[in-house]
């Protein structure tokens, strides 16, 4: 054999030996993932384990009055360990399973006996050790399903395993539903909910867990090794009762004017608190639902409502004064080619309050155009000097940006200023403009919006909010003066006059009207508008600041007419529930003759424990348990009333219920005409009573 036979020969039994080698790893890999592939499988699951987070209970939501919004209730996922200690013999599984799928098949309804029942034994054969059997089931349930047999074996015989999850619900549903917010995984948390979640959500705990066959994970302990640390309370400066109110007025004129969206806001003049703040989307005809904020984050052109900043910018520059005589026009402005336009033609030469009362586009664009065309920058500084051209830094995420523009703005051009005084070419949230409101139902002095009030540990306070103020005074107290008589008057002989005004207290407010831009037609075709309502009331001790608007409403579109109503309406009921506004007497006088109130006759227990009640000294020194009041300088005394169960008694000045007892028992057949106390009796005092006798008594 030469060499070179020899080496082919190596590299033969070479190459054959590793193909051999290739071909026993490959039968061994197959052999170990087709015949013992369950068994590494089992063993590799057993001994993978980790940790999870225990999710905390989150804290809970409250109104101001104390009211529950929002809440954390515990809700549980049912499983079964089909191996646990009291059913690990087939006898007593077999036994009582029938009984425990009856059972449950009564209990939820949604399976047959035979279905559980199948469910459980096919779960015993194949071992199962977490077998899911029921998704959000209340706690209510899961104390009653403890009870069912095998389960009422107990924690670990019966094989019963309760996961806990944290269901968030509110309790008044959809009252306050956007601002309250929500927090869902792999969402961007809203509202107090998102605002508040280093608060809300408490701290996690920690339980280890073991990884089973089929890839499920289950505790390796009952018990947590981490306890989680629940969330803080947060009491919100909501009042459910406002919330309430304020929604149903809301809804009904949106379903009336069949409007696209529409909300409300209703602030606390001195403190910034938002008592209610609704906020309403069209679903289909009739049915409305929370579902964007409009009033913190949609910025629009404001329309008339912001006539007051402009009114306001023009009196303190003392460009005008209220009384200053304009020439309307006709309502008709012309500047440049562009012509602008009153609602309501005919405008002849009026003062600048009666101006603003009848809400004339064509006079304020006059007064502004004409006072500041030289210098722009002098009226768009005065409206940032407002702050309006920045945001709130309110404590809820999502306020939109308000824009002001001024002579550098880009798209500035020769109609911004006059178009900018009646509220177009410019933006700003519904918020933000009430915020403006209410700064000068404050006398000038301007907060920032306040949602939240105060953070609570068990019920301890731990952290207090207060009014931010932004700004002491946005203008002078001679200009708060008169935009106050403005406001007024826009409301008893204006716009809002014939829907805002009430005789039984004073509101001030502005209405507003914008033309919102229609697509490729812009503001050239009439087709959508934003009615609009703010301000305050009591006028004369403003209380409450609040802005109403609706978006493109069919038919009628004035803000007087669409937005009006509901800032009335709620406006009506805030003040019949809230006697702070109208009992301002701080304490009791008498004045004139203090003659002591009267009282009728009758058992002493009863006028004794009044007379203490109302304060009143009174002289009981009497040995009878039947009295008569005498008024005297010194207070009131009394005088016995004497009785005799065998004569007719004198039930002169008592009350029914007192002649009626007296009277009965003395055998005597009462007939009461009239009501009040007794004035006159039909048998004289002191005769022999017969039994069953008729007696007539007067009242009085």
């Amino acid at each position: 054999m030469n060499i070179r036979t020899d080496i082919l020969l190596r590299v033969y039994i070479s190459f054959g030996f590793i193909v051999l080698l290739a071909l026993a790893v490959l039968f061994k890999l197959v052999h170990l993932q087709v015949v013992e592939g369950d068994r590494w499988r089992a063993m590799a699951d057993s001994l993978s384990t980790k940790y999870v987070q225990v999710e905390a209970i989150r804290g809970n939501i409250y109104s101001s009055d104390g009211s529950l919004l929002a809440t954390s209730v515990p809700e549980y996922e049912l499983r079964m360990d089909m191996l646990a200690g009291g059913i690990d013999k087939d006898e007593i599984f077999y036994e009582k399973v029938d009984s425990l799928a009856e059972k449950m098949s009564r209990f939820f309804g949604d399976k047959s006996p035979r279905e559980y029942s199948a469910i459980f034994r096919s779960g015993r054969l194949s071992k199962a050790r977490y077998l899911l059997l029921k998704r959000n089931v209340s706690h209510q349930e899961l104390n009653v399903i403890r009870r069912f047999p095998i389960f009422n074996m107990g924690r670990y015989k019966g094989g019963l395993i309760a996961v806990q999850k944290n269901k968030r619900i509110l309790p008044f549903k959809t009252l306050a539903a956007r601002t309250i917010g929500y927090r869902n995984d792999n969402v961007q948390p809203v509202g107090l909910e998102g605002a508040y979640s280093s608060y809300i959500n408490g701290e996690s705990g920690r339980r280890l867990v073991q990884r089973i066959a089929g890839g499920t994970w289950i505790p390796v302990n009952k018990d947590i090794e981490i306890a989680p640390k629940d969330g803080l309370d947060i009491i919100s400066t909501i009042d459910i009762n406002m919330q309430d109110i304020a929604q149903e007025a809301l809804r009904k004129q949106l379903i009336k004017s069949d409007a696209d969206h529409g909300c409300v806001i209703l602030m606390a003049v001195k403190t910034g608190e938002v008592k209610a703040i609704v906020n309403f989307t069209r679903l289909s005809k009739g049915v409305y639902e929370e579902k964007l904020n409009y009033a913190i984050a949609e910025s629009a052109e404001p329309g008339s409502t912001f006539k007051l900043a402009s009114y306001m910018a023009a009196l303190d520059d003392n460009k005008v004064d209220t009384n200053t005589l304009i020439d309307g026009g006709g309502g008709l402005y012309k500047v440049h080619k562009h012509t602008i336009k009153d609602s309501h033609l005919g405008t002849g030469t009026i003062t600048v309050k009666k101006a603003f009362e009848i809400s004339s586009n064509a006079v304020i664009a006059k007064i502004i155009h004409q006072n500041y065309k030289s210098n722009p920058k002098q009226f768009t500084d005065h409206l940032f000097k407002m702050h309006l051209n920045k945001k709130l830094g309110i404590q809820i995420p999502g306020e939109g940006s308000p824009l002001i523009k001024s002579p550098e703005s880009r798209f500035w051009s020769g109609l911004s200023l006059p178009q900018m005084a009646y509220g177009y070419e410019m933006k700003m949230t519904p918020l933000q403009m009430l915020t403006f409101y209410n700064a000068v139902a404050n006398g000038g002095r301007m907060l920032a919006p306040l949602f939240v009030k105060e953070i609570r540990s068990l019920g301890t306070p731990v952290e207090r909010f207060n009014a931010r103020v932004i700004d002491e005074k946005i203008c002078s107290d001679a200009t708060v003066g008169k935009l106050h008589a403005m406001l007024e008057g826009a409301v008893s002989i204006g716009t809002g006059r014939n829907v805002i005004s009430n005789p039984v207290y004073k509101a001030a407010g502005k209405t507003g009207t914008a033309q919102i831009a229609d697509g490729k037609y812009g503001y050239k075709v009439r087709r959508s508008y934003n009615a609009s309502f703010c301000g305050y009331f009591p006028a004369d001790n403003p209380k409450y600041s609040m802005i109403v608007i609706l978006n493109k409403p069919k038919g009628a579109y004035y803000g007087g007419l669409v937005a009006g109503p509901v800032f009335r309406e709620i406006a009506d009921k805030v003040y019949a529930g809230d006697m702070d506004m109208y009992y301002t007497t701080d304490e009791t006088r008498l004045v004139g003759n203090t003659k002591m109130p009267p009282s009728k006759a009758g058992y002493k227990k009863a006028t004794q424990k009044v007379y203490k009640a109302l304060g009143i000294k009174a002289l009981l020194a009497s040995n009878s348990e039947l009295v008569n009041t005498i008024d005297t300088n010194n207070g009131v005394t009394v005088k016995d009333v004497v009785f005799n169960p065998k004569q007719v008694p004198n039930v002169i000045d008592m009350g029914l219920k007192d002649a009626l007892y007296l009277l009965g028992s003395a055998g005597l057949r009462p007939v009461v005409r009239g009501s009040g106390r007794v004035v006159s009796q039909s048998l004289p005092v002191g005769t022999a009573s017969k039994k069953g006798e008729k007696i007539l008594i007067d009242l009085k």
